[in-house]
């Protein structure tokens, strides 16, 4: 899957827009990756953060758990491949429509808040993310606020509050 996103990033930058159009196995991946490269940004990618990242791309792609798992390890490699977020971000911002790109920010304050703190590169990162995808501030606070808040209900063993980012 990775060999065949490479080659869809080298159409992009060669081909007029119309060729260029990706599958969804390629906008999983670019939506999985800026999962991955939000989870790494602290400096470690830990146990938690995959399964959280992992759990999120299942249900927002409706995969099992075997094929979620073998996507993150594809968007590691391309996370791992690639010096820069643009294309990824690129890709989201030009084929996700605003509620699939709102919902995606919201996916990624969870893999933020997955390890119990949020490391201030994080911060950085989701904000340069979310300006590029297009999300407004409006709909970054409340994604932050209801990752938070499921965040907060799950370490206090309760219900999570509506809301679900995989929408």
């Amino acid at each position: 899957m990775i060999d065949r996103f490479a080659g869809w990033l080298r159409r992009v930058d060669a081909a007029p827009a119309e060729d260029a159009r990706p599958g969804p196995e390629d906008m999983r991946l670019a939506a999985c990756a800026l999962l991955v490269e939000t989870a790494r940004m602290d400096g470690r990618f830990d146990d938690d953060e995959r399964a959280t990242v992992e759990r999120l791309i299942a249900a927002r792609f409706a995969l099992p758990a075997a094929e979620a798992a073998a996507l993150v390890a594809d968007a590691e490699r391309a996370v791992a491949a690639s010096p820069q977020i643009f294309r990824f971000t690129n890709a989201v911002k030009t084929h996700f429509d605003e509620r699939e790109r709102a919902a995606l920010f919201e996916m990624l304050w969870e893999v933020a808040y997955a390890d119990g703190e949020v490391h201030e590169f994080e911060e950085n990162l989701l904000r340069r993310i979310g300006g590029l995808i297009y999300v407004s501030d409006r709909d970054r606070g409340a994604a932050r606020r209801r990752a938070r808040e499921r965040r907060a209900a799950a370490e206090r063993g309760a219900e999570p509050p509506e809301g679900d980012p995989t929408r």
